[in-house]
């Protein structure tokens, strides 16, 4: 009985197939249709292990907007169904499985040109879940580039499917499916091939020519590892020289910023080929290293760089002898001494805290910064460079005899005495840029509040636990909200950079996107950077509405770099924050690409190039500029204080300064109208009349939006409201109301109505009535905000029902368009 309903099947398909001209697919192996895929994972991109445990995910994803060559719209959590990782995913390869539904998630789309029902097309895909819902919220989580199916970097194809496999569920027999990729070589287009496909799960192999169905009833689906930045060039098997020329080539084409920096790489080539050459000709792996040593610091991009242990040796030697002396160049260009260990080489000869460097045998200081080698090389920015070169002119081998001249404080006399350099390395770590970073113990967001009532947030990392970094942020937010804490310092002093998470965290200071930028990206078919306008950065205010108004400050130093960079920028636009620091931050504006060299040394340059909204460079070479600029003087360098941190509470202290403007008398039964501005309170005064009485006091607004908070205060008291509301809990309203409030007669009182955060703005009226009193002004007040709110939500109702006959009114035309052109194709 079986066998003959099959044989009715296939004959019926075939039938269909005569008569559409529409081929049947090619199953390779019909077990009825796929219900469990699973597969596995293998990579090469330290994507997953860097980020420090971002919990990995496996969706199926509707594919319904790359079928409609949508590249812009965002895929709905509706449309994904979850898999589950079976082994750790730290660990490559990995595993996984996932159960396909009976029905599919997400629309269908018909590819037969409107004669079919539809299919649901998915793609399989990897995911970091770090926020949110367990799905992939695609503007607010990193995919990891593990996909079923595989993309290209081709220019003309950069957002196209171009092989490996996808999904597809048909609800019949009488569905259609490309069965190629047609001249265009893209998916979904006019010119492909179709085939018919069964009904259920199928795996479509976009590998094969044509495209062949797998419906297993467990099928296998390797994820397949994208090509991305992250992805290295790996030229390990390679000797020096031909290793030095497939780099070279690349750096010649791929490098971001070639012409900002104007770089000869013709010259670089001429003068260090020669030096591969003859290390490749003696196998010499310590002259290959230090080659590729003097290589990175011939490039001025602090994110160049490689692993080079056969170099530590001469590192430890060249810095391991100090004289007890650390030095900072103050803004009027003395040399001080902010450190001089006691017993040292320099206090034995004399030398004092704050004595003025005069000479380093001989000559001045800073000379011997052309002599020697700054390790930390190279530098984006000057003023890094020149942090660098301090740090390291009073680096010797131990033993070498030194000759100083100084001046110390309270004299006029210069001394110059010879010294002798000692293995000693507390100097070396007084002088370091990340001198107060955290440990790596250390969580990577702290939060605390001051003695002066601000609240201090230190990120000390974005490169790592992203999941426990936004619940750490989220609850930050609350805590500003929930303690009304009325100014921000955020402190980046220290953070050297992660994974690019600004967008993201930045928007809970922001009630609307803004844009931040686009990026330069080289696409090797084209041999050109392309700016693509689909890619424009944005920040991303979270969809729960957590935001936080209040005035910011924010700290930098050229310890913060890169990631830190971008957050930083970020609080820049719209002058969000105030940037304080003695100098601007590292200026690192871009992100790296790998390369795998001969004898496991590691080696990254910079392959994106970051923009402003306006096209212009955003922070390389330049950095966060701060809009303060601390001065480096006697005074702050040698203050026991925290300047900056006490630089942003005296900011803070001016930027939270409230206005208070008098609107004069108020009087029971009276409805008074006043404008609110940001960082201003209005204030009304009341006299109780002499019988005394409950009283409501009801702040309203037609604006439903605005949020206001009512405070009340002793008319001879103002430093601190005896009373104060936040929202009208009886109407639901944002605006304010105390209601009952017994007050004795006469007693003369100050109403005063301020933004929440003393940041809201907008036209309000205040009422002051007797409690449980029919009074007409009330009614009428509470009846408009009420009106108000209904009008905002009528509008929005007509608003959707336009959109609605829009869109109904678009189908039919296309309908018709559809019916006329199938007349006159019939014709």
């Amino acid at each position: 009985m079986i066998v003959a309903l099959l044989m009715g099947l296939v004959t019926f398909t075939a039938a269909q197939d005569e008569e559409t001209g529409i081929p049947q697919a090619e199953v390779i192996n019909d077990e009825g249709g796929v219900q469990l895929i699973t597969g596995e994972v293998e990579y090469t991109v330290g994507f997953l292990t860097d980020f420090n445990r971002g919990a990995m995910n496996i969706a199926l994803v509707n594919q319904a907007l790359y079928v409609d060559r949508d590249f812009e719209g965002k895929t709905p959590i509706s449309w994904q169904v979850l898999g589950e990782v079976l082994t750790d995913p730290f660990v490559s390869p990995f595993e996984y499985e996932l159960n396909l539904p009976i029905m599919p998630r997400g629309p269908l789309r018909d590819l037969s040109g409107g004669d079919g029902e539809g299919v649901a097309v998915f793609g399989v895909m990897g995911y970091t879940n770090f926020r949110g819902t367990p799905y992939w919220e695609s503007e607010l989580e990193y995919t990891t580039g593990f996909t079923s199916y595989q993309t290209t970097r081709e220019f003309e194809l950069r957002y196209d499917i171009v092989g490996g496999k996808l999904l597809v569920w048909a609800p019949d027999y009488n569905q259609v499916f490309p069965s190629g990729f047609g001249e265009d070589r893209m998916l979904f287009t006019e010119d492909d091939p179709m085939m018919r496909i069964p009904a259920g799960w199928s795996v479509v192999n976009l590998d094969t020519e044509p495209f062949t169905l797998d419906r297993s009833a467990t099928a296998i689906v390797d994820l397949i590892e994208q090509e991305q930045s992250l992805q290295p060039y790996d030229f390990s098997d390679l000797s020096y020289v031909e290793a030095f020329e497939e780099l070279m080539e690349r750096l010649r084409r791929e490098y971001a910023f070639t012409e900002y920096k104007g770089i000869d790489w013709d010259a670089i080539y001429e003068e260090f080929l020669p030096r591969f050459e003859q290390a490749t000709e003696d196998n010499d792996a310590v002259a290959y290293q230090f080659t590729m040593q003097d290589f990175v610091w011939a490039i001025p991009d602090g994110h160049i760089g490689a692993s080079l242990p056969l170099t530590n040796d001469a590192f430890f030697r060249e810095t391991d002898g100090g004289l007890g002396l650390a030095v900072r160049e103050l803004d009027d260009g003395r040399i001080l001494a902010n450190f001089v260990l006691q017993g040292g080489p320099a206090a034995e000869a004399g030398m004092e805290l704050g004595a003025e460097l005069t000479a380093i045998n001989g000559a001045p200081p800073l000379d011997r910064a052309d002599k020697i080698n700054i390790w930390a090389a190279p530098f984006s920015a000057d003023h890094s460079r020149r942090i660098q070169e301090l740090r390291y002119i009073t680096r010797f081998e131990t033993g070498e005899e030194v000759e100083l001249s100084f001046i110390n404080p309270e004299s006029e006399e210069e001394q110059t005495v010879t010294v002798t350099a000692i293995n000693e390395r507390q100097s070396w770590s007084f002088s370091s840029v990340l001198r107060g970073a955290a440990g790596s113990d250390a969580q990577p967001i702290t939060f605390e509040v001051l003695d002066s009532g601000y609240a201090y947030v230190r990120i000390n990392s974005f490169s790592q636990y992203p999941e426990l970094m936004f619940r750490i942020w989220e609850w930050i937010i609350d805590q500003l909200n929930d303690q009304n804490i009325p100014g921000l310092i955020l402190d980046m002093r220290w953070n050297s950079g992660g994974y690019n998470l600004d967008r993201w965290l930045t928007g809970y200071f922001f009630e609307e996107r803004r844009v931040i930028g686009n990026r330069a990206i080289y696409y090797t078919d084209i041999d050109e950077f392309f700016i693509d306008p689909l890619q424009v950065e944005e920040i991303i205010p979270p969809d729960d509405g957590r935001f936080y108004g209040g005035p910011i400050a924010l700290l930098v130093s050229p310890a913060c770099a890169s990631a830190c960079e971008f957050f930083s920028y970020n609080m820049t636009i719209d002058d969000r924050a105030t940037v304080i620091g003695f100098y601007p931050s590292d200026g690192l504006g871009g992100n790296i690409k790998p390369v795998f060299m001969p004898d496991n040394v590691y080696f990254q340059f910079t392959v994106g190039r970051a923009l402003t909204a306006d096209g212009e460079i955003r922070l390389e070479g330049l950095g966060v500029q701060p809009d303060i600029l601390v001065p480096v003087t006697e005074e702050t360098l040698f203050s026991d204080d925290d300047v900056l941190l006490q630089t942003a509470i005296d900011h803070l202290d001016g930027a939270t300064t409230i206005v208070f403007t008098s609107a004069g008398e108020i009087t029971v039964g009276e409805t008074v109208e006043a404008e609110l501005v940001r960082g201003e309170r209005v204030r009304f005064d009341f006299v109780t009349p002499d019988e005394g009485g409950l009283f409501d006091v009801v702040v309203s607004s037609d604006d439903p939006g605005l949020d206001t908070v009512l405070y009340i205060y002793l008319a001879n008291d103002l430093s601190a409201p005896v009373l104060e509301n936040d929202d009208d809990e009886e109407l639901g309203l944002l605006t304010s109301a105390i209601r009952e409030l017994e007050i004795p007669g006469g007693l003369p009182l100050v109403f005063e109505v301020g933004g929440f955060m003393d940041n809201d703005a907008g036209i309000f009226t205040i009422t002051i009535t007797p409690s449980g009193a029919d009074v007409e002004e009330v009614e009428e007040v509470e009846d408009a905000v009420e009106e108000a709110v209904e009008d905002a939500d009528e509008a929005e109702e007509v608003e959707e029902a336009e959109e609605a006959d829009d869109d109904e009114a678009e189908e039919v035309e296309e309908t018709e368009e559809t019916e006329e052109t199938d007349d006159e194709n019939d014709e």
